[in-house]
């Protein structure tokens, strides 16, 4: 898998350049594939990282060298405070090991098929903002993967309201959080190791021709 993770961020998509008729292997770049595969889900692959996720079609998703994240819709401003949703996968090459906080909410592991996930949760209000954080961790071999989840909302009186106008505020929030959360933790038990394309011999495939 290491050795994935250093190809896919050099690698560029290539073709040999063959005279006509020739029928030399070519050279093939890193899989990575983003498809929807219902109405509500869509699914991203990436060979050469050697992992498959499942995730909601509304979430827009971005690959920026391996590490993905997903820019998750908050909901109308007139009915909740919530101003951050965001979730993002990434890998590091050692011991799976979260970040040091002062405030963790609670410590679980989550078991999905023969994979077990550690996770924490964190919750923390500064200055009228919550933050709300889940991450899970697992470890393949060398390298650990992470799956967060951060979340920020405003309080509803940074929006005047008070009394049951602020509960009614405070219980939206609440539930696109939840909703937010499930979500996130469906990502995470959908993670899948795929097995990427088998390498070609490196000494049956011909170089590209210069000029």
């Amino acid at each position: 898998v290491v050795g994935g993770l250093a190809w896919i961020l050099g690698g560029d998509k290539k073709k040999t350049d063959l005279p006509p008729g020739d029928t030399s292997p070519t050279v093939s770049a890193p899989v990575v594939e983003n498809t929807k595969v219902s109405d509500k889900l869509s699914e991203y692959k990436n060979e050469e990282l050697g992992y498959s996720v499942k995730y909601p079609s509304t979430w827009t998703l971005s690959d920026k060298e391996g590490a993905v994240s997903f820019a998750i819709p908050v909901g109308k401003s007139d009915t909740s405070t919530v101003n951050k949703l965001e979730a993002k996968i990434t890998f590091a090459p050692g011991k799976c090991s979260f970040p040091p906080v002062t405030t963790i909410k609670d410590r679980t592991t989550l078991k999905s098929g023969e994979l077990t996930f550690s996770a924490i949760s964190m919750t923390n209000s500064v200055q009228g903002k919550s933050y709300f954080d889940k991450m899970y961790s697992l470890q393949k071999d060398s390298v650990c993967y992470f799956f967060s989840l951060s979340t920020i909302t405003d309080s509803p009186a940074s929006k005047g309201l008070k009394g049951s106008e602020a509960t009614k505020m405070t219980n939206n929030n609440k539930a696109i959080i939840d909703g937010t959360t499930e979500a996130f933790t469906s990502l995470v038990k959908s993670f899948a190791f795929v097995v990427g394309k088998e390498g070609q011999d490196e000494a049956s495939v011909r170089p590209a021709t210069t000029k």
